[in-house]
């Protein structure tokens, strides 16, 4: 089980991922392949963001887990978003 402030800082790390990748998404969109660096390190920090939430996952009980899969689904639905863009 992981402790309830290993758990928010960990939660806190995610989202703090997520709204970079949301913000790179949103440059992504309107400005083509201007950022294509930052628009990369976006994905990769989601890859590896979900990878570690993965893992946090199987040591967590049940109400962490729920809290863990809701922002694995906001992580893929980005991922996915990003991925559709075609910004490569």
């Amino acid at each position: 089980m992981t402790t309830r402030k290993s758990m928010e800082d960990f939660l806190y790390q995610c989202q703090q991922t997520v709204e970079f990748a949301q913000e790179q998404l949103i440059d992504g969109s309107k400005q083509g392949h201007f950022h294509d660096q930052e628009y990369r390190e976006a994905q990769q920090k989601l890859e590896d963001q979900y990878n570690e939430l993965m893992a946090v996952y199987r040591s967590a009980n049940a109400v962490q887990r729920d809290r863990l899969h809701r922002m694995r689904l906001q992580i893929q639905s980005l991922q996915n978003e990003m991925t559709l863009l075609d910004h490569h």
